[in-house]
């Protein structure tokens, strides 16, 4: 009998862990979610006033404290891991503000940053359950490989102009899939990331498509047959009859800072 009690004291004790773990996310995703609607409108961030608001680093002390392997659903796991991402991404911009663009903050210069790998991106500013990482790390050695939906290119946000727009909401587990297709409808509707030239049959995509084009298929038929669900309605049945016929034209990348412009 007192062995089954130490059993039992065990599993309530691993289980309140795990509840008060949970608790403890959603009270900091709550912060971060006010943030995001204080801060964002349509897409573009207000750094001016960002910059001055310490509940962001509020937000960033909880995830560097927080262990994401206490949340059971992978969903939930994937909302955080995307929310991690954007916030240390905001935090990295602020904390160098004012900027015109991300690109600044690389070592040696954009081109030699990028070769010798020392990008904003391969920094490891990002703190998360104590542990140091990149958010190169996060996105391709989490997001990318572990949660394999393509859809996450158009939720995490780099902090240019040419990115997916940044949701003026936190993500969370509950309503993941319907915030991810909201976020890849908004992306192609925006004619300065994505344009259709139907009479042609060019798709005139974001470089995303292309950086990133081996998640959406491996040639042009594949990718638009993944993305063309998310298209406007005509567009996606022209695609869907003549698929073939149609090929794919990667646009110019806006590296500018996805700041909103006051006058």
């Amino acid at each position: 009998m007192r062995k089954f009690k130490i059993i039992l004291l065990i599993v309530l004790t691993v289980f309140l862990t795990n509840i008060s773990g949970f608790s403890q996310d959603s009270s900091n995703v709550n912060i971060y979610d006010n943030l995001l609607k204080k801060y964002v409108f349509n897409g573009l961030v207000d750094y001016d006033n960002l910059s001055k608001d310490k509940n962001l680093d509020k937000y960033i002390e909880a995830l560097s404290n927080f262990n994401p392997n206490t949340l059971n659903d992978k969903k939930t796991r994937l909302a955080f891991w995307i929310n991690a991402y954007n916030a240390y991404t905001l935090k990295v911009i602020v904390d160098n503000y004012p900027i015109s663009s991300i690109n600044e903050l690389h070592t040696g210069g954009k081109i030699i940053a990028h070769i010798l790998k020392k990008t904003v991106w391969d920094k490891d500013f990002v703190v998360i359950n104590n542990k140091k990482m990149t958010l190169n790390h996060i996105e391709h050695e989490i997001i990318r490989a572990k949660f394999k939906d393509p859809r996450i290119h158009f939720a995490l946000v780099c902090g240019a102009i040419s990115c997916p727009p940044l949701r003026n909401e936190a993500f969370v587990g509950s309503k993941l899939n319907e915030q991810l297709d909201d976020q890849a409808r908004k992306f192609f509707a925006d004619p300065s990331k994505n344009t259709f030239d139907g009479k042609n049959r060019v798709a005139h995509l974001s470089k995303i498509l292309d950086w990133y084009g081996s998640d959406f298929g491996e040639n042009d038929s594949q990718i638009l047959d993944r993305i063309k669900n998310y298209l406007p309605k005509q567009i996606a049945e022209s695609i869907n009859d003549k698929i073939i016929k149609w090929e794919i034209d990667f646009k110019s990348y806006d590296w500018d800072l996805n700041k909103i412009k006051k006058n």
